[in-house]
């Protein structure tokens, strides 16, 4: 089995996030609150209590070098905690926001972060040290709607973005006097802050979950179509793929390689995607072994079980939110998966990552003993 670890810290977790020597856990247990858990003498004990945010944390991250943890929230605030002692103490950040924020990523340097907004905006924030704050500029007019995801190119300068309006974007982020010229590629007429690089117009329905492959060539993203989007040599004449599947839709991807990709969403299964020797993608399997997707037709099989459970529903009047077994069968988690987090150490060999979803557990996968999976690794 690919779960090595199965945490149940709450009855519904919306983000987690690792600190740097994965000893710590942060997530936010559906509420306004970050929970930090500690790993002591093989047990999970509670640690701190993040309390500052007025409505539900929709976002988290923790800086791999600078320990700093970053969170979003409803309340259309963002705050950066440093650890001071014993203490976490939050540093305020100037969104400027007139609508929920949505989710927030570090920039790979760690001197800016970017936030997304159901104000149809990206705020990149960086510090100001002489008046000890966070503050932030703004990509406006571009998005047509809720930013759902923002991903950092490992250039710190390049910002993926999706949207519910279908659409993945690349901008620039180059800030003058916190970005350094040698930082960014190519000439000094390269674009400057917030100018579309380009705008990716693959999906038919909301876009969620984007993500850099690690050399920053490959770019990939989801819909709420059942579909996963690839593309290559970004710029004008971008290289697109897409790969459709009839299972329920993604919520968020990651990339463990260059060839392979972990998708996870409404399924409670994360789905593997690789690419093969001439760059083509597919969907390999599910990683918990879902046994109904690999005997027989897909198609009918999944055609024949819906039509049977609907007849049953309405021959014996069962309800709808009666759990299918065989929906969740070989899946470690009861419910939707909804964030995806990267786990290996500097150095490291190991592949592992970790998932936390609607149904408040934190589950930590190993690829290393998945045997047909490591031509792609």
């Amino acid at each position: 089995m690919a779960a090595v670890a199965v945490h149940q810290f709450a009855q519904c977790i919306t983000c987690h996030a690792w600190s740097p020597d994965h000893s710590m856990v942060a997530f936010c247990p559906n509420n306004n609150e970050v929970h930090i858990y500690k790993l002591v003498n093989d047990k999970w004990e509670k640690v701190h209590v993040l309390q500052k945010h007025d409505q539900i944390v929709s976002g988290i991250d923790w800086s791999g070098k600078s320990n700093r943890i970053v969170s979003v929230s409803h309340d259309r605030n963002s705050y950066v905690w440093n650890r001071e002692g014993p203490e976490w103490v939050p540093t305020l950040v100037i969104l400027r926001l007139n609508r929920a924020a949505l989710c927030v990523r570090w920039s790979p340097k760690e001197n800016k972060f970017a936030v997304g907004s159901g104000a149809k905006t990206v705020c990149v924030c960086y510090y100001e040290q002489e008046n000890n704050w966070w503050v932030s500029k703004v990509i406006r007019k571009k998005h047509d709607s809720s930013v759902t995801s923002v991903a950092w190119h490992p250039n710190n300068i390049l910002l993926a973005t999706t949207s519910t309006d279908g659409k993945c974007r690349v901008f620039s982020t180059f800030i003058k006097g916190v970005d350094t010229r040698e930082s960014k590629t190519g000439s000094s007429s390269d674009p400057k802050f917030g100018e579309q690089i380009v705008q990716l117009d693959l999906s038919s329905s909301w876009a969620f979950g984007v993500k850099w492959s690690p050399s920053g060539n490959t770019l990939a993203y989801v819909g709420h179509n059942s579909m996963i989007y690839f593309v290559d040599d970004i710029g004008p004449s971008p290289l697109a793929q897409n790969v459709a599947f009839c299972n329920l839709p993604l919520r968020d991807v990651l990339f463990v390689s260059e060839k392979m990709v972990i998708g996870v969403g409404f399924d409670c299964n994360p789905m593997v995607f690789a690419a093969d020797k001439s760059g083509l993608w597919s969907f390999i399997r599910f990683l918990g072994e879902k046994k109904e997707s690999l005997s027989g037709p897909k198609s009918g099989s999944q055609f024949s079980e819906a039509f049977g459970k609907l007849y049953a529903q309405a021959k014996h009047g069962l309800s709808n939110d009666t759990v299918e077994p065989s929906k969740i069968q070989g899946a470690v988690h009861d419910n939707c998966i909804n964030c995806i987090a990267l786990l290996n150490k500097k150095g490291s060999q190991t592949k592992r990552f970790s998932t936390s979803g609607m149904d408040g557990k934190v589950v930590i996968w190993d690829l290393g003993n998945q045997q047909d999976l490591k031509e792609y690794l």
